[in-house]
């Protein structure tokens, strides 16, 4: 009796030995699988860095699902091997070590523009991916538009709309490639707004060519993201204090606005990036709803990254933190990412992360602040 008993549990101790070997193997191989999904891309898979990587208006779709980064930005032929107008992505999983782009939009050549892709933003809307990108047409001018004050040329520039099942594309445009604003404003850098209540909104900047002092404005639109309403002016740029006006060929004096960006606080408050001219070229500024809505009234308060430095945008890393990138310089630009704080009544640059971006130099400090023997920033 003893012995059969012997028989009998010996089978059962190997069986669930057996079991647990295999349940734990599984989760080796689980664990193996999400760790590779996680690993950041070596430099062979990923070769570029971001001095590396010539960009301008960047913009960076942080997706959690794949735990990629996407660097959206104006095609560069160079970079690609493809000559066609449109829009092209760099992506990384460590902010570190991006790969080389590859176009996700190319501009068609049966609609109204030949020119721009400009400013592309990837927004999730309803459950898929929206670009919107400047398009213009230099041979085209304003339907129905008065003449500006000053005698410069004006024509067709607008924001578009595409559209794409996954971030990388590839995206088809939505409504033929007709603006999202009336043909007749001169407009560009379009970014999507969605309110406390849940209401889209295309925030724009109305072009200094046109306008003379450039605008910042709102325009409600439907679920579609099509317009549902008249744009309202938010500011000007001569209202923020660090913003000076260019000097133009015929005499007169422009005001720019640029490449705005809507974030809402751990408090609520409704902040918006935007940039354009101060005393050393382009900078990126800040400004605040007084209302928390995108309506206003709005203040401005101030520069955040100068020297050169703008057309910024804000995302959240997969370690938590929050991060901003603009391009630097103007012309030949690349990206700089610097690492930010919500206070709550604003945003803070805490330092420029040069060991993602490589900047030597970094340009939110002052001369005093340069280490010992180097040049001034």
């Amino acid at each position: 009796m003893p012995q059969i008993h012997r028989r009998i549990r010996f089978p059962l101790f190997l069986a669930g030995l057996a079991l647990a070997l295999i349940s734990a193997v599984g989760v080796v191989s689980n664990t193996s699988a999400k760790s590779r999904a996680a690993a950041p891309q070596s430099p062979a898979q990923a070769p570029l860095r971001l001095p590396d990587m010539p960009l301008h208006d960047p913009w960076i779709v942080a997706d959690a699902k794949s735990r990629t980064y996407y660097l959206f930005t104006s095609n560069d032929a160079a970079m690609t091997g493809d000559r066609r107008l449109g829009i092209m992505v760099y992506t990384s999983r460590d902010l570190k070590h991006w790969t080389r782009p590859r176009i996700v939009f190319s501009v068609p050549k049966d609609i109204w523009a030949d020119g721009g892709a400009w400013a592309p933003e990837v927004h999730r809307w309803k459950g898929r991916w929206y670009l919107f990108t400047t398009l213009h047409n230099e041979a085209l001018p304003l339907p129905g538009a008065a003449k500006p004050k000053a005698p410069r040329p004006t024509y067709r520039r607008g924001t578009v709309l595409a559209v794409a099942d996954r971030p990388e594309g590839p995206y088809r445009l939505v409504r033929k490639g007709e603006p999202i604003v009336p043909a007749s404003e001169m407009t560009l850098d379009g970014t999507l707004h969605v309110d406390a209540k849940g209401r889209p909104w295309l925030v724009y900047a109305h072009e200094w060519l046109q306008m003379g002092d450039g605008t910042m404005e709102a325009m409600p639109l439907s679920d579609d993201l099509a317009p549902a309403g008249p744009a309202q002016r938010l500011f000007h740029a001569s209202e923020g204090p660090w913003v000076r006006g260019q000097k133009q060929p015929a005499g007169d004096t422009v005001f720019v606005t640029d490449g705005p960006q809507l974030y809402r606080t751990r408090t609520g408050r409704l902040l918006m990036l935007w940039s354009s001219y101060g005393e050393k070229g382009y900078v990126e500024g800040l400004a605040r709803s007084r209302t928390g809505l995108i309506e206003g009234p709005w203040e401005q308060l101030g520069t955040l990254v100068e020297r050169d430095s703008g057309h910024g945008m804000l995302f959240r890393a997969f370690d938590g933190r929050s991060m901003m990138i603009v391009h630097r310089p103007f012309h030949n630009a690349r990206g700089k990412l610097y690492e930010m704080r919500d206070d709550g009544e604003r945003l803070t640059v805490v330092r420029e992360a040069t060991e993602l971006d490589g900047e030597t130099c970094p340009t939110h400090t002052s001369a005093s602040d340069s280490p010992a023997g180097t040049a001034p920033c």
